[in-house]
């Protein structure tokens, strides 16, 4: 997908939503439980209830591989469901040397036809760059994570520059800016946690024109108004993940309804911000 049709997309239908399919089996309706496809069948309600308030699905890959063979064939019919018009994600986290990387990059760009994949930067460019080789394909990079190990290396200061203009930067800072060199806006994005919103101004300086994937709004307490707020550039340049607080809104057999009843509130408020 080009990043005009990604725009074009978001401006159709006055959202920057993207739902995540994190399904775990555990927590899907026990209706639906005994069900041959369970997961595929789930997924399947969610995105017919949700396809017209989103312009994204998110599919955090570990919820299916931890499932063996079953789990990727579960994996591979939804993600051949959602429709072409979505921008597809592979929450896959992958970072590996460049040969293995390149494995990775065919499994989820030709193999199972993703149009974006997450990968962690910290082995450096030649484990990134197989990802952008892939035209009309996104690599999308950790920047700066909600989680509290965040602290442990993302937000150590460092020392940058020469002796005449040192400065002192945060790790997640330098790593962003690094990789922002390695691509463009066409093939790049970065992920932002939502609980992070105050630091997006001061990342918005750094890559200025780059969409970003914010997860954490909803069940993880990122304010979707303070993400939009500080993130939000002149093409919107925004994926704002939802997927708990969306797919299993409900236990009951109406799960899809309130499904869409949330995504629906999520999608006004985005509407009201992209006036």
């Amino acid at each position: 997908m080009t990043r005009q049709s990604l725009i074009e997309q978001i401006k159709n239908k006055r959202s920057y939503l993207c739902v995540g399919l994190d399904t775990d089996i555990t927590k899907i309706p026990k209706h639906l439980q005994d069900h041959k496809d369970a997961i595929f069948e789930f997924n399947k309600q969610i995105i017919d209830a949700t396809k017209d308030l989103c312009v994204s699905y998110k599919i955090n890959t570990a919820f299916y591989e931890a499932m063996g063979l079953k789990g990727w064939e579960a994996m591979e019919r939804t993600v051949n469901y959602i429709p072409n018009e979505h921008f597809k994600i592979a929450d896959a986290k992958r970072g590996d040397i460049g040969n293995t990387s390149s494995q990775y990059a065919k499994a989820f760009f030709e193999t199972m036809n993703f149009d974006a994949i997450t990968v962690a930067p910290y082995m450096g460019e030649d484990s990134i760059r197989p990802f952008l080789e892939f035209k009309g394909k996104w690599t999308i990079v950790l920047g700066l994570t909600s989680n509290k190990g965040a602290a442990d290396f993302e937000m150590l200061k460092i020392q940058n520059g020469n002796e005449e203009h040192l400065r002192s930067d945060f790790l997640y800072e330098s790593v962003i800016r690094k990789v922002a060199s390695w691509g463009t806006p066409d093939n790049l994005m970065f992920v932002l946690g939502a609980t992070q919103a105050t630091e997006l101004e001061n990342i918005r300086n750094i890559i200025p024109d780059s969409f970003l994937l914010v997860p954490g709004v909803g069940a993880q307490g990122g304010s979707l108004s303070d993400v939009t707020k500080y993130g939000k550039n002149d093409d919107c340049g925004l994926l704002v993940n939802a997927s708990r607080a969306i797919i299993y809104a409900s236990e009951k057999e109406n799960f899809a309804e309130e499904a869409r009843a949330i995504a629906l509130q999520y999608q006004t408020e985005m509407a009201g911000y992209l006036l």
